[in-house]
């Protein structure tokens, strides 16, 4: 069912590029100055379209961004473990490095370096990266110790995470350059330990305190029962979430990794829930294998991917003080094509403790006010807005949902609504024709003749 507002006019065409440009200029000021850490696997560097990754991720250092970025190199070492008739041992999902496997690990690791520094160094006249020059900073920044032993299996030159060198990232982030993490880590007595890039990854933006952490995956992100992306998930649900999530475990799956999840996607879920317990604010979850996905993600409002939060990304709350401007802006098109009855600045901030709004990344999205005649046992349901471009996700429903609750916490035993276009959308959900003498006494006094506007009411169940 639509949601109560129509759908909006459009007097001209609009230019999509600048259209873009308009919606992505909130989040370039936004991202300025800020830290991103951002992981990828090595399958993402053996892509014969890497390249355009990396131009996408120069734009973010153009804009300001101060990037961080951490890269896997899976493809590249099993390559290397072939040629030595060997191959990377799992046990219990966890991988046993061996010297062996640590020579090809080192080895591949440097080479990745080296690409994707030489991709950075590009300068073409005719390429995205013409009179750009961006150092690339790359060091022993990770302190890290072995795995051990664990129930009876010795993992090697597997190790941790034990410590971050947050001070010399910061100055390299501070020179202008863009640092280069591999899944490698050192210990004080020179030893070298063969790590998980997603642990490398959180660990990172944790001791940056980064503003975001972004996993560049090889599936699309999480998906619901019916295959449809989750576009936001709770950090306190990830642990249910992995052990829910249904269907036969996949071929790329490793043992210890719920059915239906890669390996590498429970990393990244696990990785970044654990990011955001503990000070990173958002943990991106973006299929690499969309062109211009990274972009969309961070200069768009709905993004490509899903979205570990602390908090819900879009929650319905009371409006306060500081949310008229967009409450306002959400009404005015609707009160210039009469849908509703205009609101003054003056007027709205007086009532403003009276709306109830649905909030999305910082834009108001939809509103409804509920004004109380307790004497009459009633309320009216007003201003009841969503945003053009949030339609059709049940909002309208939602907001109702919860006025009603409210209105049954109050004592209020009906709803009314006065309006002019929307009469199927409240029948739809309850709301009766009524006579305009069933109005509160005082809502009579006001009733416009002019607008003319049907009467509708419904009797709140107990």
């Amino acid at each position: 069912m639509p949601d109560p507002t129509p759908a909006q006019d459009h007097p001209r065409p609009h230019d999509p590029f600048v259209d873009w440009v308009r919606q992505a200029t909130p989040y370039i000021h936004a991202h300025r100055g800020r830290t991103f850490v951002i992981c990828f696997g090595g399958e993402a560097v053996a892509d014969p379209g890497f390249a355009h990754l990396i131009h996408d991720i120069t734009l973010l250092h153009g804009l300001g961004v101060r990037v961080v970025l951490v890269h896997g190199a899976r493809p590249q070492i099993e390559a290397r473990l072939t040629q030595h008739h060997s191959e990377l041992r799992y046990v219990n999902g966890l991988r046993i490095t061996d010297d062996t496997a640590l020579g090809c690990v080192k080895e591949a690791a440097g080479v990745v370096r080296v690409e994707i520094e030489a991709l950075f160094s590009m300068g073409l006249a005719d390429s995205p990266m013409a009179g750009v020059r961006i150092p690339v900073a790359s060091g022993n920044f990770v302190t890290a110790r072995p795995l051990g032993v664990l129930d009876g299996v010795d993992y090697r030159q597997t190790g941790v995470v034990r410590r971050v060198d947050r001070q010399s990232l910061v100055q390299r982030l501070d020179a202008g350059a863009v640092v280069l993490m591999p899944p490698l880590g050192y210990s004080p007595t020179g030893e070298v330990f063969n790590l998980s890039a997603a642990d490398v990854a959180r660990s990172a933006a944790i001791a940056l305190k980064a503003d975001k952490l972004i996993f560049l995956t090889e599936e699309p992100g999480v998906r619901d029962a019916a295959g449809a992306l989750v576009s936001n998930v709770l950090s306190g649900e990830v642990e249910s979430l992995l052990a829910a999530t249904p269907g036969p475990a996949p071929h790329q799956a490793a043992a210890g990794v719920p059915a239906g999840l890669t390996e590498d996607l429970a990393q990244a879920l696990r990785a970044g829930a654990d990011a955001c317990i503990q000070g990173v604010r958002r943990v991106h979850l973006i299929d690499r294998h969309r062109d211009g996905a990274l972009l969309r993600e961070l200069y768009t409002r709905d993004g490509s991917g899903t979205l570990i939060t602390g908090q819900p990304y879009e929650g319905l709350r009371p409006a306060r003080a500081e949310d008229v401007t967009g409450v306002l802006d959400l009404l005015r098109p609707l009160e210039e094509r009469g849908v509703l009855v205009r609101r003054s600045r003056e007027r709205l901030e007086s009532e403003i403790d009276r709306f109830f709004l649905m909030e999305r990344d910082g834009l108001v999205i939809a509103c409804a006010a509920l004004y109380p005649y307790p004497d009459q046992g009633m309320g009216e349901l007003a201003s009841v807005a969503v945003h053009a471009d949030y339609r059709g996700g049940r909002r309208g429903d939602k907001l109702l949902e919860h006025l009603e609750t409210i209105a049954r916490t109050r004592g209020l035993k009906r709803l009314f609504v006065l309006t002019t276009q929307t009469a199927h959308w409240f029948q739809e959900r309850g709301f009766a024709p009524a006579p305009r003498d069933a109005l509160p006494p005082e809502k009579q006094a006001l009733y416009n003749e002019r607008r003319n506007s049907l009467v509708f009411i419904k009797d709140l169940a107990a």
